[in-house]
């Protein structure tokens, strides 16, 4: 379907000034707007080497005009890309130009939006369009190179038809309720249901990993006074980003510090001291520090090498929610032995920088279960999208207690609602404010 009948213009290019600069078009009369400015007929996918004028004749810029013809092109809708030199005051001039000729200003994503609207895209390669442009490192590159190929939405349309033709084998076997599920392929229905919510379960695990690969993963510095948090924060930094002294309490709001760990960033949060008692700005650090763990990633637990009982004991309630906890005994240097590291536990000295190394490894495998590389298939994903998967999942978990019972009407009711959430994935289906919120995330030219 076409998404619009006007034609937009914006500057497609980088801010600021370059070598080169595009301003794209895109609508019915995209190809009459750019002939006028051009003042010469452009033939399909060919470069022409043009003039660009002003209403009077007055040269704007020398460049290169290219027009794609729907519905081969990046909208689906007549497209036409101007470039000129990668001056912003020309770059305006032609937009300006344009917008006398009929076009207007597109809204920020607007050609985005066109193509997914116009059947060119889905939702999710469409977002990986703005995740590749924001990537910061190759990895995060990589990874919404493959969401943009369909790495990503494939699986989910995979599932979604799994589930919907489980779908339509329940509400099939409604037609003869007086006849016991089993007889109609019950053993077989339930069986395909386990591998689909198996997928869903693999699934939200690769896509939490892209989502942290994309956002970067929320790791909270946690532990009892003294312990070295800040020295950890500081060594983690690689500068004096906290005060350190031996005074119990000195931390008392958080401190935020993002670094870049083998492309993986990670955004540190040094907290408040756990205890009791403490001052009322103390307790106030305190309950700080809670409020940011309720929506961490990573814990990072610190405790005294010297006696790690008590301090696991003093913030092991505190930390019982978070997904993933690293406990970190610091202040090794103090003890006659250096311990061994184990499954849950890593031991430094951040004063020293000892361990530090092992340390950034467990990072990398708490935070992404794979090596700095990255792993084959690994693609970018959202928050949103990790949360539809979960509501997929556990509408898929509600539909197999169903069909234990044999509430058949239930159990399709439920299958619906997690193929409608897998639906969401890709926006086949999606709500309009869905839309609108998506694609006002773009820069203006995508």
């Amino acid at each position: 379907m076409n998404a619009a009948q006007d034609t937009i213009v914006a500057i497609a290019s980088a801010p600021g000034a370059g070598g080169v600069g595009i301003v794209r078009l895109s609508g019915p009369d995209a190809r009459r707007i750019a002939q006028t400015i051009s003042a010469r007929a452009l033939q399909p996918r060919r470069a022409h080497h043009v003039r660009f004028l002003e209403a009077d004749g007055v040269a704007i810029d020398d460049g290169i005009a290219l027009s794609f013809p729907a519905p081969a092109s990046f909208t689906g809708e007549d497209v036409v890309e101007l470039q000129a030199h990668g001056s912003p005051v020309v770059l305006q001039q032609l937009v300006a130009r344009a917008c006398s000729l009929g076009a207007r200003a597109a809204r920020p994503g607007e050609f985005s939006e066109r193509a997914f609207l116009n059947g060119k895209l889905d939702l999710a390669q469409a977002e990986a369009i703005a995740d590749l442009i924001a990537a910061a490192d190759t990895r995060a590159a990589r990874a919404a190179r493959r969401s943009l190929d369909g790495v990503f939405s494939q699986r989910a349309d995979s599932l979604g038809a799994h589930l919907l033709a489980l779908r339509v084998h329940v509400e099939a076997a409604i037609d003869f309720a007086d006849e016991p599920l089993d007889t109609l392929g019950g053993d077989q229905v339930r069986a395909r249901l386990s591998v689909a919510r198996e997928g869903l379960d693999a699934l939200i695990v690769d896509a939490e990993r892209g989502r942290k690969l994309r956002d970067g993963v929320h790791a909270v510095i946690v532990g009892p006074p003294n312990a070295g948090k800040s020295s950890l924060l500081n060594a983690l930094a690689g500068s004096d980003r906290a005060i350190v002294t031996d005074v119990a309490g000195t931390t008392r709001d958080t401190l935020r510090e993002t670094i870049r760990l083998d492309g993986l960033e990670l955004h540190l949060v040094d907290t408040a001291g756990l205890r009791e008692g403490g001052d009322a700005i103390e307790r106030e650090g305190m309950r700080r520090a809670r409020v940011e763990l309720q929506r961490a990633d990573v814990a990072l637990a610190v405790v005294d090498a010297r006696d790690p009982g008590a301090g696991r004991t003093a913030v092991a309630d505190d930390i019982a929610g978070v997904p993933a906890v690293l406990w970190i005994h610091n202040k090794v240097d103090l003890l006659p032995d250096a311990p061994l590291d184990d499954a849950t536990t890593v031991h430094v000295s951040a004063a020293r920088g000892t361990g530090l190394e092992s340390l950034h490894q467990r990072l990398r495998a708490l935070a992404t279960g794979h090596s700095a590389e990255g792993a084959e298939g690994e693609f970018s994903a959202r928050a949103r999208h990790v949360e539809a998967l979960q509501r997929a999942a556990g509408h898929a978990g509600t539909a197999h207690l169903h069909l234990q019972h044999e509430h058949l009407e239930l159990a399709a009711e439920e299958l619906r609602l997690a193929h409608d959430a897998l639906g969401e994935i890709t926006g086949r289906i999606s709500a309009d404010d869905l839309l609108g919120h998506v694609f006002s995330t773009f820069c203006i030219g995508k």
